[in-house]
């Protein structure tokens, strides 16, 4: 016993569109700027982080051009 009138109804799930605005960063922080990370590590370990200040601030730097917020 079926209704013969009742028809099938197709729903379309819609995605928006993401946001462009929100950039999120493609890598962990742990990978991301080796070549920084690894001169300004190598610095604190002999030098003391006192001694490093232009090394850290680069490696910020270049953290922040990844998008990560520091």
């Amino acid at each position: 016993m079926g209704n013969a009138s009742a028809k099938a109804v197709e729903v379309k799930v819609l995605e928006g569109p993401a946001p462009e605005n929100v950039e999120k960063p493609k890598l962990k922080p742990c990978c991301a700027c080796p070549e920084t990370k690894r001169a300004r590590d190598a610095c604190i370990i002999e030098n003391g982080e006192e001694n490093c200040g232009p090394l850290i601030e680069e490696h910020k730097a270049c953290m922040r051009k990844m998008g990560f917020n520091i």
